[in-house]
This record gives structure tokens, sequence and C-alpha cells, in this order.
């Protein structure tokens, strides 16, 4: 009776381990620190091993995909709902990856260290076994606030909203970020980078008659950037400058609430395009005779 009981629980144990072997799933980060608000992308990589076609779906009960998030202190971080990922078909011996942005589905708008994991669970499998991804960490920062100012919300009747420019240092570039707060609450609507500045030109920041943000920086030493935002967090517009004949480019507020960027020449990409591939190569030079 005993050793019959050994080789029931021997074949279950092997029929876990062989049904866990069936997928490999591996989890890695975009980046390792991130500015607190900011979407934390995360990518599941799913490897099929079983010899036939697998679909990864939802059973209405429990997702197919799923994470655990914990602080470094190994308190888990309070999710935001169910994730409600649609099914993905990984073909036998096909490979498939799956981009999810972490904050959208838990509570990441803190500081700290924190640590991720993610469990798929094998289809049409009896005992419901899952597949345990490999463990990243991550870190949040409260970043270098720049400035800010609150605005009221034109269609939205006593409500206001505050913007913010923040430098973050996540590796050996200076980044330039924007986030946008509820005015009365504080909370958190959006959080986003504008790209890497130099800092060797202050940004030029101010706010039109339409309650919209522009801010200008210096993006490379000839490159400037300009962005238009509005209250809903909203790019309006996105345009590059280069240094005119005098001085640096200028954000010019006029009397009638309008702002606009002065002393620039408008980058043109097309134009900018054209001219290189009319540039003769050293294998275009006609050859010389003797």
């Amino acid at each position: 009776m005993f050793q019959r009981c050994l080789k029931t629980l021997a074949a279950l144990a092997f029929s876990a381990g062989f049904c866990q072997a069936q997928i490999s799933a591996t989890l890695k980060l975009e980046k390792s620190e991130h500015l607190s608000g900011e979407p934390v992308i995360a990518v599941v990589t799913v490897t099929n091993y079983s010899g036939r076609d697998l679909v990864f779906q939802s059973d209405g009960r429990m997702d197919w995909l799923s994470f655990i998030v914990k602080s470094s202190s190994g308190t888990p971080v309070n999710p935001k709902g169910k994730g409600g990922f649609g099914p993905m078909k990984i073909k036998a011996g096909q490979t498939l990856a799956r981009e999810v942005d972490l904050s959208k589905f838990f509570m990441l708008s803190q500081t700290g260290n924190f640590n991720a994991v993610a469990v798929i669970s094998t289809p049409k499998d009896p005992n419901g076994n899952s597949t345990s991804t490999n463990k990243v960490f991550f870190s949040q920062s409260s970043g270098r606030p720049y400035w800010s100012q609150k605005v009221g919300v034109s269609t939205g009747g006593n409500r206001t909203r505050e913007y913010r420019l923040i430098f973050f240092s996540g590796d050996s570039k200076t980044r330039i970020y924007t986030q946008i707060c509820d005015g009365t609450s504080g909370q958190l609507i959006t959080t986003f980078p504008l790209g890497d500045v130099l800092m060797i030109r202050q940004p030029l920041v101010a706010v039109d008659r339409q309650q919209r943000m522009h801010v200008l920086f210096l993006a490379t030493p000839t490159m400037w950037v300009h962005y238009s935002i509005n209250t809903d967090g909203k790019v309006v517009e996105r345009q590059i400058h280069q240094r005119a004949a005098m001085g640096d480019p200028q954000l010019l507020t006029f009397g009638d609430g309008t702002v606009k960027v002065g002393n620039s020449i408008p980058y043109d990409a097309k134009a900018a395009a054209e001219a290189n591939s009319k540039t003769r190569k050293a294998s275009d030079r006609p050859a010389i005779t003797y």
C-alpha cells in the first residue's frame, strides 16, 4: 500500500513537472529606474515546447496572465483591478511576447524599490498548473521638480489642473518629464517624458490663453524641442527648432495670450532628408584618369 502511494505521488509529480515544462517564460523591464507615476513597461516572453499549438486565454474566473508585485519589504502592492488580457495563440516551437504597463494594474505612484513576477496559466490543464517567470527589480523616485503652475479647466466649471515639469536622471542622461495633477485633490492624472535635455540651457515654460502649457528645451547641441500640452495631458503640438543667426530660440508670450517660439528656424525633416540624399558619397565621385 505504501509503495503504491509512493508511485501515485511520483506519477503526479512527474505529470505536474511535465505540464510546467511545456512552456518557458521570462520577464524583462524596459528600464529599471522610473519616475513615480510614469508607465512601468514589462515584456513577458513565452516559448511553447508542448509540441502543439496553445491558446492562452482567460476562462471567466481568472486571467491566463497575472503579476505579483511587491515592495522591497515584501509587502504586496495593491492592484487596481483585473488585467483582462486578450488571448494569445502560440504555435508549437514558437516564441511570442506580450507588453504590459504594470502601472495600469497596480498602485505604483509611490517612491521606493519593487519587484515583480509574471504567472502564466497552462491552457486546458486539468491540474491548474502555471509557470512563473524570473523576478525583476525596479525603483521609483520623485525626481527633481523644476516648475509648476495651477490653471483652470476651460470646459470644467471650477475644476483646476496643476502642470509640473520634473528632471529625472535614471541613467547617464537627464530627461525632462511633465506631470498633470488634479488641482484640488492632487491626484496624479498622467506622467510622461518629453525627452532628453541638455542643462547648458534652462528650459523655458509658459501657459497660453487656452490654458495650454508650452515647453521649450535644448535636446541636442543644435536642436530645441517645443511642446504644447493641454490640461488633459494630450500633446497638441511638437516641433523641433534650430538656432537662428542671432541667439537661441525663445518662448514668447504676446499681449493676446498666445505663445510662440521666436528667433528660430523650424526644423524640416523632409528637407533635411532630401539634402542628405543629394550629398555625394565618396563612391559617387567621378574616376580620375591620367
